[in-house]
């Protein structure tokens, strides 16, 4: 049984499975049978549906950062591609019964960003010290391994800047 924050108050996995339960429904007018779960892997996109065990996972970070409404609309794109699949139909976002449907159900084709525009990106800074020169990179990598591109020279990792 996990929680998550929504709007001050925490959505347990099992109302997240009414929900879920309840939009297909209301909108396929066909149960959903199997589990809907949060997943806090995901990063970028809202949810997803799994072809082998029918499974969908939604990301927790749709709670924090959007209205319920987004949560639903995600939720209604995941439950195409799940009735579509089960149906044997088109299921993949290029297929235009999975447009259609999706055009029908008033479900979101793209999930807002769930990344803060505000929120600072990760930089790490690392100087030649041969020629000086700065390498600024978002992945850390191993100085042993690379070097500087003009000179040929030894990296050496500075200190991490936010951007």
């Amino acid at each position: 049984m996990v929680s998550f924050l929504k709007g001050g108050n925490f959505m347990e996995t099992e109302e997240l499975q009414e929900l879920v339960e309840t939009v297909s429904l209301n909108f396929f007018d066909r149960p959903f049978r199997h589990k809907a779960v949060f997943n806090k892997r995901l990063r970028t996109t809202g949810g997803r549906y799994h072809l082998k065990t029918h499974n969908l996972d939604f990301n927790p970070k749709l709670l924090l950062k959007t209205d319920e409404n987004t949560l639903v609309g995600v939720i209604k794109h995941e439950l195409c591609h799940y009735h579509l699949h089960l149906s044997g139909e088109g299921y993949q976002h290029k297929d235009k019964t999975f447009k259609k449907l999706l055009k029908e159900v008033g479900g979101l084709r793209f999930t807002p960003s769930l990344t803060g525009k505000n929120e600072p990106k990760r930089v790490l800074k690392y100087q030649c010290l041969t020629c000086k020169t700065v390498v600024k990179r978002q992945r850390c990598f191993d100085t042993d391994k690379y070097v500087c591109a003009k000179c040929r020279g030894k990296l050496q990792f500075v200190e991490p800047i936010k951007s």
